[in-house]
């Protein structure tokens, strides 16, 4: 889905690369560095790690895109927040070939609207969805009650864990 550039295929900060593109002009977006290290506290955090090394894409987006991707994708026509799209596993890749887990794409526009509009701050919202949607990446969902509850329950963990509120919590 994400064009991924030289670098995508790098691992020097551990298994885990984490590709970061801006593809757009909106403020408030958080730091790649910021980013890189939300999707791999995720991971970590977990419990379900890759083995071995792996990529992922995020990509920071505007309303056009992601509501283009959430129509095509997800037979929506609105404008979203998070949209992840894992990827299908290669059979037979080598064990020192990364894999790649997919990739992530997030709305600036909305992401700030959201903030906004539920008070939170704005880079804790950016975290949240970043968080969200690197565990959609790692084979968590939340299509079920069930599923819910267990996803959110971890997104609240990692979140917690980074000195920002449960975002599922009614107070």
């Amino acid at each position: 889905m994400v064009a991924r550039n030289k670098t995508a295929g790098k691992h020097d900060e551990g298994l885990l690369s984490v590709d970061v593109q801006i593809a757009c002009r909106e403020s408030g977006i958080p730091s790649e560095d910021e980013i890189r290290s939300w999707v791999r506290r995720a991971a970590i955090m977990s419990g379900r790690t890759p083995v071995g090394p792996a990529d992922v894409a995020v990509r920071i987006v505007g309303t056009d895109e992601i509501r283009r991707l959430n129509r095509d994708y997800r037979y929506q026509d609105a404008a979203t927040n998070v949209l992840s799209f894992p990827a299908d596993p290669i059979a037979g890749l080598p064990a020192e070939v990364a894999r790649i887990l997919g990739d992530i794409v997030i709305c600036a526009a909305v992401v700030r609207a959201e903030a906004t509009g539920q008070g939170k701050p704005l880079s804790d919202h950016w975290c949240h969805m970043v968080v969200h949607g690197t565990l959609h990446l790692l084979g968590f969902d939340h299509q079920d009650q069930a599923e819910a509850t267990t996803m959110e329950a971890i997104e609240a963990k990692i979140l917690e864990k980074q000195g920002i509120a449960d975002p599922y919590s009614a107070s």
